[in-house]
């Protein structure tokens, strides 16, 4: 099997939890970053940016998230509390890819953000290439715009998703896969196959 197939045929989700260090170091986020662009880009408007949450950085921002809960919650008990100021630490980079998509006279908004999403998958996939593993993750403060204020993420801007990227620490398991079957139909003049018509 060609090395591109066995790569797209093996990648797997580890949980962020499970990603140690080492990470990507400096050269090897600037290629990641340059495999990321190269998705599918109507009209060549760039709509995405990202932002990338390193070493103590990644610290700061879980305590700022901590902060923003326990401003808004009150109170938080104690396994809470850990489980906010570690969201970006539990791997050694995590690269929000931030959707910039915004009315355009001719590439529809939609199109726009899927060339973000597609910047994701090529994250995702560049670090498997590199024998780092990956996590494509949301979670609240991708939707949260006091969240999003901290990052500087602009209101009329959408996080796509926090990737977490590091050394799997642990064997990856793979999950059960749809059978292409369940999920496929052939088009004719005559209607889909596999539909009732």
């Amino acid at each position: 099997m060609p090395e591109a197939l066995s790569l797209l045929t093996t990648r797997r989700t580890i949980p962020a939890i499970a990603l140690g260090a080492p990470g990507p170091d400096e050269e090897q986020i600037r290629t990641l970053l340059s495999i990321a662009v190269r998705v599918p880009d109507h009209g060549k408007l760039k709509p995405w940016r990202f932002v990338l949450f390193e070493g103590d950085a990644r610290e700061a921002a879980g305590e700022k998230l901590l902060a923003l809960k326990l401003a808004e919650a009150g109170d938080l008990d104690e396994a809470r509390q850990n489980q906010e100021r570690t969201r970006f630490t539990r791997a050694p980079l995590v690269i929000a890819v931030v959707s910039t998509a915004a009315p355009h006279f001719k590439i529809p908004e939609w199109e726009q953000q899927m060339s973000a999403a597609a910047a994701c998958m090529n994250l995702v996939l560049g670090a498997h290439a590199m024998g780092f593993a990956a996590q494509w993750l949301t979670e609240w403060y991708a939707y949260d715009d006091k969240a999003k204020a901290l990052f500087a993420i602009e209101e009329n801007e959408r996080v796509v998703g926090f990737v977490h990227i590091g050394t799997p620490q642990e064997e990856p398991v793979d999950r059960p896969r749809p059978d292409v079957e369940t999920v496929m139909t052939r088009w004719s003049p005559e209607g889909a196959e596999g539909t009732d018509t």
